[in-house]
């Protein structure tokens, strides 16, 4: 039998469109393969992260949630290429860790901001508190000083000069304040609320721990701009800062159906914030540089 020849520029030309069709069956987001992303989280048994992982799926990521109950490894486990995104913190808490370690995390989407409140198991309102009674409060430095900061707006605390995002307990002017702060683990701070008049709680413990708006007695506005450098993120190392998965799973964050099952496990009070990564990054930015001034 007499075997046909192929001219050699339709060979190669096949040949390119056969390696184009493979690389598109296997890029990112076709449904033949999924690109792995792990994520930093603080809480990653409550529902709405596996509503997320689906909407990721069903976009060609595969979203590998890794939980980390303190608050100090997060970012260096990111930094030191563990993770590819985390998202536990808010800007102000951020800042304060790329100054301390040199480091150059950046944030590239908003999640959400949440008002930080007081709450206690033993009184009805901030009036209630007695004279030298006892507020357990966050003692990681920037949601110790929001802290502080919510204590002076319900007037249980005043703070010398009037406090900023840097404020410790030795800025309390103790003979002008009704309580005093019992700083602890962010963790433990519900824990602490049976033996003090009440506790400052980050929501990611205080929803765990069953309160909710029956326990509150004072709280900040998420709304205000003094609440932005709070406003949560989803964050990558700079050289990550573009990259387009990423950015999809902060448009994923927004879907809906995710924020109705975030709302749901975080709390009614929960405020979703959709501020571009080039105005987080300004605010981040900036934060830095007041913090470099504060500490020298």
């Amino acid at each position: 039998m007499k075997r046909t020849s192929r001219p050699k520029g339709l060979f190669l030309a096949v040949v390119a469109i056969a390696v184009a069709v493979s690389a598109a069956c296997s890029a990112p987001g076709s449904s033949s393969s999924a690109t792995t992303v792990k994520i930093g989280v603080a809480n990653a048994q409550q529902g709405f992260w596996q509503v997320f992982q689906r909407k990721a799926k069903d976009q060609g990521i595969d979203v590998q949630l890794v939980n980390f109950t303190d608050y100090n490894q997060p970012n260096p486990a990111l930094s030191q290429n563990q993770l590819q995104l985390n998202e536990f913190q808010h800007m102000q808490y951020l800042a304060n860790y790329n100054v301390r370690n040199h480091d150059t995390l950046r944030p590239i989407g908003a999640t959400a901001v949440y008002p930080l409140p007081l709450y206690s198991r033993k009184h009805r309102s901030v009036a209630e508190v007695p004279a030298g009674g006892q507020i357990a409060i966050p003692n990681d430095p920037t949601n110790q000083a929001r802290a502080l900061l919510v204590l002076q707006a319900a007037k249980l605390i005043t703070l010398k000069g009037g406090g900023n995002a840097l404020s410790t307990p030795n800025d309390i002017d103790t003979a002008a304040s009704k309580v005093t702060v019992v700083p602890v683990d962010a963790a433990q701070t519900a824990a602490n609320l049976p033996s003090v008049d009440g506790a400052v709680t980050n929501n990611d413990y205080a929803t765990p721990a069953g309160l909710g708006p029956n326990d509150t007695i004072f709280t900040d506005d998420p709304n205000s701009a003094a609440s932005k450098p709070y406003i949560n993120v989803f964050v990558a190392r700079d050289q990550d800062k573009n990259n387009p998965t990423y950015l999809k799973l902060v448009q994923i964050y927004h879907d809906p159906e995710v924020e109705a099952a975030a709302k749901k496990d975080l709390g009614a009070t929960t405020v979703f914030k959709n501020n571009d990564a080039a105005d987080l990054q300004a605010t981040t930015a900036a934060l830095e540089d007041t913090i470099r001034k504060t500490v020298g």
